[in-house]
């Protein structure tokens, strides 16, 4: 299943998503609560989804699992934000971030990983290579909502 315009942000109409704290807002609801749709969706766009979707999602723009959202699919996509829950492998290229509501079944790579407290994750993780940007891949973990404070995971850290 192709999407045109649907997903299509006024504000950026460029495809590219912003900081991921901004990526619930530039996303469009395709796949609204209550509603069921299985197959194969590929869209240019964000796009948020806050129902049930089962088959395989691929993007070059930012998918959005809404906290009511229900996926069991393989994912590939730019970036994944994740407030729901996902049963799956999930690929992006840019950065994965779970929310304190998420819930994930299945091995994330990414060559940045932001996971907050409260999310589950049940699946292996695999730092991608350097980012064309010449960055090194990133994993942080959000301590009382601060990135880096007291208790967060760094790179490099023994932490078992």
């Amino acid at each position: 299943m192709a999407i045109g315009a649907f997903g299509r942000s006024s504000s950026d109409e460029s495809g590219q998503g912003t900081a991921s704290a901004s990526a619930d807002a530039i996303a469009t609801p395709l796949i609204d609560q209550g509603s069921r749709c299985e197959g194969k969706f590929s869209f240019r766009d964000a796009v948020r989804i806050d129902g049930s979707f089962s088959g395989e999602i691929s993007s070059k723009n930012t998918l959005v699992v809404g906290e009511t959202g229900e996926i069991e699919a393989s994912i590939c996509s730019a970036r994944v934000v994740v407030s729901g829950s996902v049963v799956g492998d999930v690929r992006a290229s840019e950065q994965i971030v779970l929310h304190e509501s998420a819930r994930v079944e299945g091995n994330l790579s990414t060559p940045s990983l932001v996971m907050a407290p409260g999310a589950v994750l049940n699946g292996r993780i695999e730092m991608g290579p350097l980012a064309e940007s010449g960055n090194p891949p990133s994993l942080t973990a959000i301590q009382g909502g601060v990135a880096g404070g007291p208790g967060a995971l760094s790179e490099g850290s023994n932490s078992s």
